[in-house]
């Protein structure tokens, strides 16, 4: 059995995490398939005679690998799709950052994890893509979000306005610092910050978050998934930003900009006993009396 790793940035104080993780895959007979700066980056903590191979592109995850394993936070697991892309390999997230609503499993439940990824018993959550359109698109061949695509400005002193059609139908100028479009995975991330809705994982629908509006009666809505959002920026400067996820570019004023949702889904591991809506509880500590 052969399962990915993958990791952003090594920490030397989670260096015993991770090599707990090496030596537990390594003693259940798993050939490890790590990215190529983290296998680097930890190449001390592999165990002796442990069969190691690295990965710098996508398509060297292959049909033979069963699953990729993330280690750090969400941002972590977000980088990681990148590689994953359309193959429907699952994906599963060791938090060692700090929220992880997307990282499943914890770093003392490494054991856990292991068992489950060789045993296939976790369960797997299809998580809706979100896909960007444009000219000479910025972000190339992976033009695509779990979380949100946000629209943005650039300067710190001027607003900009977004100018939004709905199936090309005109839906509103938004005069604020920026724009979310979130799916259901990112309404509890910068979406929620900026007072958006949370929306069950399964829901077929996005949202339309305002960041700062201008005008106080401008409120989120939530669309349907099926919907096709266009969209024109009007900025003062020459730029604002657009961001997928952690991915962030400088586009020029005018920029004509398409969102839809994305023709394939991630494949997110979790625990069976772990439902959406006990992490929910757990992360945003709902129903706990923190007075005292």
């Amino acid at each position: 059995m052969q399962i990915a790793i993958f990791g952003r940035s090594f920490n030397e104080g989670r260096s015993n995490v991770i090599k707990e993780l090496y030596c537990s895959l390594h003693e259940n007979g798993v050939e490890l398939l790590v990215i190529e700066p983290f296998f680097h980056a930890t190449a001390s903590l592999f165990p002796e005679n442990a069969i190691v191979r690295t990965f710098n592109k996508s398509e060297e995850l292959t049909s033979k690998t069963s699953c990729l394993m993330t280690i750090g936070g969400d941002g972590t697991l977000l980088e990681a799709l990148t590689f994953i892309r359309n193959s429907d390999i699952p994906v599963l997230g060791i938090n060692t950052g700090r929220l992880g609503f997307l990282t499943g499993f914890s770093q003392e439940e490494i054991h856990l994890a292991v068992q489950m990824a060789i045993n296939q018993d976790y369960f797997i959550d299809n998580r809706t893509l979100l896909q960007l359109e444009m000219n000479g698109n910025p972000f190339h061949d992976f033009p695509f979000a779990l979380n949100d695509i946000t629209l943005h400005k650039k300067d710190s002193s001027t607003m900009i306005i977004v100018h939004v059609k709905l199936n090309g139908d005109h839906l509103n100028s938004y005069w604020a610092d920026g724009l979310i479009v979130a799916s259901p995975t990112g309404s509890t991330g910068y979406s929620l910050s900026c007072g958006g809705p949370i929306l069950m994982p399964e829901s077929p629908n996005f949202l339309i978050t305002p960041i700062a509006p201008h005008n106080l009666n401008v409120r989120p809505l939530v669309i349907t998934d099926q919907h096709q959002l266009s969209f024109d920026v009007e900025v003062r400067g020459k730029n604002f930003m657009l961001s997928l996820d952690s991915r962030s570019v400088s586009l020029p004023a005018r920029s004509k900009i398409i969102i839809k949702k994305a023709p394939f889904c991630i494949k997110l591991a979790r625990k069976p006993d772990q439902p959406f809506l006990k992490t929910l509880r757990e992360k945003l500590m709902w129903g706990s009396d923190r007075r005292n």
